[in-house]
């Protein structure tokens, strides 16, 4: 009775069979036509290769799987009978490799759905890297072809496009508010500037009471320090980009002119504003408010950070407010703190007046100095060389816009109309990902002359590859097997969907389609430990590091929503910096805080631009 054994199929073996498979692209034709036989010598039981049990009794064989510590294709360990030769074929079998193939995916869908991000990437990866590795060509035949198109097109699609990189996971990098570097600060008054405050007072037009007292002196004293001074400029240079539009829309919606300085103490103009509380966009709006108002958020969107929609919200809240108050003073302030707060410090006090409110300390401190900072803003923003101040806005920023009708990699778009990502986050910065969602109505702004490019290009990829195909651009000397390792595909997915000829020469700078392309960058869970600080809230916390308010209770034991001033919270992320942290979050309920807060039907379906 004899016992073969095996051994674990090595990254030297996996390096062989996708050197056999790229080799398709250097003039190898007839490498592609045949499935590559990996054979290898038995080797003596270790222990780390453990001899196959045999039955006696049937004298059938009998398999138990195992997996290489590099994660190649599990091997199967198979009993030979005695008259077989000692030098078997490694045991993957087209059969063999399609059921691991299916098996692992749907251990990669199972964990996808039970929120194990990094365990799911793996199976993912896993999947895909096997039949690539397999040495076996994979159009060749059509059951290797069915299952490879089905799993990548699965993996890659809308639901799952995280998956293909590491800063899939991340959201756009976060910049602090600038509300909450002097919210809850006092400073001395400066007598010398009250003279100069009243005539600027007198001499500009405004249509919000410009009230000048000692609270509004001392931030005005503040705003002439070199850090004042610093935050005051930088809000006046931001805003030159949206004043038109904020100007337009506060117009529309019947509210006055001057309530754009409010927007400037919240957040200095900064689309990527974010609050300690979790306040988010130019106007500073918590989840549940800006879901009250319209403001989607969602895995891929947060119309928070869009700065047209958010000021509409903004206009039509504080408009409401001032219909509940009639006061622009307490509009103003229950946009802060909220309409609850206000309105049961005027039935305690029997006072609706901000600034007998402010008297009687029936306001959180936050709030009281708000009021003021917008005042001062406000008086400085509109006579800034009567304060010493000079600063240029920022000129407009012109943009086209598209509306691709169904979700495309941001990446597939940059490479279409030659633009750089970056440019495309700054002129769409809702977007949380590096996809627009799956949303016929979504308007995707691109630069100014890119939009009937973009139009053209995109008919040459199948919509429902928009968000798995990639382009290239050819560089001096590269090989179609050089960009097939590149983006992980094969060289014959890359000819099949460029009309190539396999061991075509490629031209330098041409731009070609990469079939179901996967990125090579990684996210790694990562424990942070955050000491709670002065103004911070419990879920303003987890939405700064966009995790689940149930998931941070549970890794602290936390029984409820409190958290105190130097209280350490652990905190799983998915890797990148606090502000932008990853996200695995659900379209975010209400919250109660206290803030406001190439085919012919490719063709066919190409996106229509629109002008701005």
């Amino acid at each position: 009775m004899h016992a073969v054994a095996w051994r674990r199929l090595g990254q030297s073996a996996l390096a062989m069979c996708c050197l056999a498979c790229c080799g398709l692209a250097m003039g190898c034709d007839d490498a592609g036509k045949h499935a590559v036989q990996a054979r290898v010598p038995a080797l003596a039981p270790t222990a780390d290769r453990p001899t196959a049990s045999f039955d006696a009794g049937d004298g059938q064989k009998s398999t138990a799987q195992q997996t290489s510590p590099n994660g190649a294709l599990p091997l199967r360990n198979e009993l030979a009978r005695p008259s077989v030769s000692l030098l078997p074929a490694v045991p993957s079998s087209k059969a063999y490799l399609i059921q691991c193939v299916e098996e692992r995916f749907a251990a990669g869908e199972q964990n996808y759905k039970a929120g194990h991000l990094e365990a799911a990437r793996k199976d993912f990866n896993d999947a895909v890297d096997w039949m690539l590795e397999s040495g076996y060509d994979l159009t060749a035949d059509a059951r290797l072809n069915e299952l490879f198109h089905r799993v990548v097109d699965t993996v890659y699609s809308e639901e799952l496009q995280a998956f293909r990189a590491g800063d899939g996971f991340s959201e756009p990098p976060t910049v602090p508010a600038a509300i909450d570097e002097v919210a809850e600060m006092t400073f001395p008054v400066d007598p010398r500037l009250k003279d100069r405050a009243e005539e600027s007072a007198r001499n500009i037009s405004h249509d919000l009471p410009l009230t000048v007292n000692d609270e509004v002196l001392s931030f005005l004293n503040f705003f002439q320090t070199p850090r004042g001074r610093a935050i005051v400029e930088t809000g006046l240079r931001r805003a030159g980009p949206y004043r038109e539009m904020i100007s337009r829309v506060l117009r529309e919606e019947g509210v006055p002119q001057d309530l754009i300085y409010l927007a400037q103490a919240e957040s200095a103009f900064q689309p990527l504003a974010l609050s300690r509380a979790g306040a988010r966009g130019i106007w500073q709006f918590v989840a549940w408010r800006g879901n009250e108002y319209g403001l989607r958020h969602t895995w891929w969107v947060d119309e928070r950070q869009d700065p047209e929609k958010a000021t509409r919200a903004a206009a039509h809240h504080l408009r409401d407010l001032y219909g509940l108050f009639g006061d622009w003073y307490l509009a103003m302030a229950a946009y802060n703190c909220g309409p609850g707060n206000v309105q049961k410090a005027v039935e305690r006090t029997g006072y609706a007046d901000f600034w007998e409110l402010y008297r009687r300390n029936v306001l959180p401190k936050e709030t009281k100095n708000y009021v003021p900072i917008i005042l001062a803003l406000t008086l400085i923003a509109k006579d800034a060389p009567h304060y010493g101040i000079h600063a240029e806005p920022d000129p407009p920023v012109p943009y086209e816009v598209v509306k691709p009708g169904r979700a495309i990699d941001l990446r597939l778009v940059a490479e279409t109309i030659d633009v750089d990502v970056q440019t495309l986050h700054a002129l769409n910065p809702s977007l949380l990902r590096l996809a627009t969602p799956d949303d016929p109505a979504f308007e995707m702004h691109v630069p100014p002359g890119t939009a009937a490019k973009f139009s053209a290009e995109i008919a040459d990829i199948p919509p429902d590859k928009w968000v798995s195909w990639r382009r290239h651009r050819v560089a001096e000397g590269e090989t179609l097997a050089a960009i097939a390792k590149k983006y992980r595909v094969t060289p014959a997915a890359i000819a099949e969907a460029n009309n190539l000829e396999r061991g075509a020469q490629l031209d330098s700078g041409e731009k070609l389609i990469i079939p179901a392309a996967q990125a090579q960058s990684e996210a790694t869970r990562r424990l942070v430990s955050y000491r709670v600080r002065k103004g911070d809230t419990f879920l303003g916390i987890a939405d700064r590091f966009s995790v689940e308010a149930d998931d941070l209770k549970k890794w602290n034991r936390l029984k409820s929503d409190r958290v105190s001033r130097g209280m350490v919270l652990r905190i799983y992320t998915l890797g990148g910096s606090p502000e932008a942290a990853p996200s695995r979050k659900a379209p975010a309920a209400r919250r109660k805080v206290p803030r406001h807060g190439g085919t012919a039907a490719a063709q066919a379906s190409a996106p229509t631009p629109a002008h701005n």
